[in-house]
């Protein structure tokens, strides 16, 4: 990833706040045959080895597991973006020497990759995805609400992904390079859009 040191983010604080707020990832793997990549929820388990270790499952009926990867695999997480327009630089108005861009926060992760079959293993990582994303509702679905039978056979279906993160790079774009005046009116213009995305990226403009 193209980071110019202004944008560069090495905080694993950072990172890591990103990674957990991705809530689908893309997983991608060089292969003899050109790039493949899946949209996959992915996690992050900080507890192992030294980076952390992502986690997840694809459907057995993707080719992605079956062809040999070359070198590492890569996890994009990305997390809020926005387009800045021109209109909400003061330098708009001084010089005209202005033009659009795009703020955005994105991690890449980069580790060996490990596809599993062991039923016990996928349902550890099914079980742990699911608590993820369920845990904040108010009636949370769990995985034994189902039938272990059901269970057993959906599993089947699928295949565990495990990648040790030997490497993270982080970028968080926010306008960092402008003078305090065209900070404060990307946070003013994205603030005001009808956007709610645009709302957190507002919250992130330095000031």
């Amino acid at each position: 990833m193209y980071t110019p040191p202004a944008f560069r983010d090495d905080d694993s604080d950072s990172l890591i706040a990103t990674i957990r707020a991705a809530r689908l990832a893309n997983f991608v793997t060089a292969t003899a045959d050109g790039p493949l990549a899946t949209p996959l929820p992915l996690f992050l388990d900080e507890t192992e080895g030294e980076h952390g270790v992502i986690h997840g499952h694809l459907a057995r009926a993707n080719p992605q597991w079956r062809v040999p990867a070359i070198g590492d695999g890569l996890a994009i997480f990305m997390g809020p973006d926005a387009y800045v327009t021109p209109a909400w630089y003061a330098t708009k108005q001084e010089t005209g020497k202005v033009v659009p861009t795009w703020n955005y926060a994105a991690v890449h992760a980069y580790g060996p990759v490990e596809f599993f079959e062991d039923a016990d293993r996928l349902l550890e990582v099914v079980t742990r995805l699911t608590n993820l994303h369920e845990g904040a509702r108010t009636a949370p679905w769990a995985v034994s609400d189902a039938p272990p039978d059901f269970i057993q056979s959906q599993l089947r279906g699928i295949v565990g992904l495990r990648m040790p993160v030997v490497r993270l790079e982080g970028k968080r774009k926010m306008s960092q390079n402008r003078n305090a005046a065209d900070r404060a009116g990307v946070a003013a213009g994205l603030a005001a859009s009808e956007r709610p995305s645009d709302h957190e990226v507002a919250t992130l403009i330095p000031s």
